[in-house]
């Protein structure tokens, strides 16, 4: 089993990361955020791994942070949410947050994640109230901005990814940009979700 990975960006999309580790190209899916912070090809990344093996397939999934880490196994221990839908969450909605949302029942913040309808927002925080009591959350890390053309892209990209319209992405993250025209991607992805939420 694969727990960690040290070696240089090779490609980078918003769902996955091709990794060289001493010549070996290891392929892992990542939430958005470990997307963002990992750097561009040619940087060094550092992931912790989730090796998930089916009889079919034996996929990794890597991340910058002990807190996605187990956030993202504790989710695909419920039923009915496979590796998949949890990066999806990762993506929607912080670690931090998807912890205190949890702890107060807040249902509804939970729905707001493309792909989680109510009665799965309920059975999470069913199953996983107790569980993230005993998760630790290190203090988080602010990414840099990119140029904003590319910070555009990576974006609308990471909308799409998410299940929004790319027509309704694109006209949020307008929005977003003529506001804030100097956003790191987090903040700048958060505003646009607020946006397509109105």
């Amino acid at each position: 089993m694969i727990g960690f990975l040290r070696g240089l960006v090779v490609e980078k999309t918003p769902e996955r990361l091709l990794v060289d580790v001493h010549g070996v190209g290891y392929e892992l899916r990542v939430p958005l955020s470990t997307f963002y912070q990992a750097g561009e090809p040619g940087a060094e990344v550092a992931l912790r791994v989730h090796t998930h093996v089916r009889e079919d397939t034996l996929q990794l999934f890597g991340f910058l942070t002990a807190l996605e880490q187990q956030v993202f196994e504790h989710l695909i221990g419920i039923s009915g949410i496979g590796p998949r839908l949890a990066l999806a969450v990762l993506s929607g909605i912080e670690p931090a947050d998807l912890i205190g949302a949890v702890q107060r029942g807040d249902v509804s913040r939970l729905t707001r994640v493309p792909g989680i309808g109510k009665k799965t927002a309920e059975r999470i925080v069913l199953e996983l109230k107790d569980r993230l009591d005993r998760v630790e959350m290190p203090a988080a890390s602010q990414p840099a901005a990119g140029t904003p053309n590319r910070l555009k892209d990576d974006l609308l990209s990471a909308l799409v990814n998410l299940g929004y319209h790319r027509a309704a992405a694109d006209k949020a993250l307008d929005a977003v940009m003529t506001a804030a025209p100097g956003a790191p991607f987090e903040q700048a992805l958060r505003a646009a979700l607020r946006e397509l939420m109105k």
